[in-house]
């Protein structure tokens, strides 16, 4: 069974449960995708199936030929599965996927922020505003370790590129699901900005 999809974030609004609690929800929408390769241990190495979501402008030659007239799909991901025997070439997979109370696992390219300094990128409190430093509030502070060893560490927290990288956030819960529309309202802040690629999977804590 395939236990993941393709989806695009659409931004957040706020729905009322049946108690009548307002839920802050990430709107995200999951599909409709197709199965255009089924890899098998055999012929690949692993499981895996590999979905298509989106319509693309134009594609390459060799690009068209692997899809084989299923459509012309702008992003193609794999899945990996542990039994591929009931999946098949040319399925499709849409937000029935998915029910309500259920948790997910969401990955996407978290918003860049360009080169950022070390209190906005590590959270560092910065130096004193007092005794006479007053161009020290927001500077990293001493990076170096004396004598021995003698060098900076590697690891060392400092200012640099923040953001922009793939972040997944797991045990997401689906407040509800659209499936006329391929709709999934889940609970919970998703990385990426608006019209962002993502990838949902069934979580493992749902066991």
């Amino acid at each position: 069974m395939i236990n993941g999809i393709i989806g695009k974030k659409l931004g957040m609004t706020q729905v009322y449960t049946a108690g009548g609690k307002m839920e802050p929800v990430t709107v995200l929408q999951v599909g409709p995708c197709t199965v255009v390769q089924v890899k098998t241990a055999e012929h690949d190495g692993y499981t895996a199936a590999q979905l298509g979501f989106g319509q693309a402008k134009k594609l390459p030659k060799a690009e068209k030929g692997h899809l084989k007239d299923l459509g012309d799909f702008r992003h193609l991901r794999e899945f990996r599965l542990d039994d591929v025997s009931d999946v098949e070439v040319g399925a499709k997979v849409d937000a029935s996927l998915f029910a309500d109370g259920e948790l997910i696992d969401v990955t996407g390219i978290s918003k860049g922020r360009g080169f950022a300094g070390t209190v906005k990128r590590h959270g560092f409190a910065g130096g004193p505003k007092t005794h006479g430093q007053s161009d020290r509030h927001r500077a990293p502070g001493s990076i170096g370790s004396t004598t021995t060893p003698g060098r900076v560490l590697k690891g060392t927290r400092m200012s640099g590129h923040m953001g922009n990288e793939q972040v997944t956030v797991s045990g997401l819960k689906v407040v509800k699901t659209d499936l006329e529309k391929n709709l999934l309202l889940v609970r919970g802040a998703v990385p990426g900005s608006k019209n962002g690629l993502i990838l949902i999977k069934k979580s493992k804590k749902n066991k």
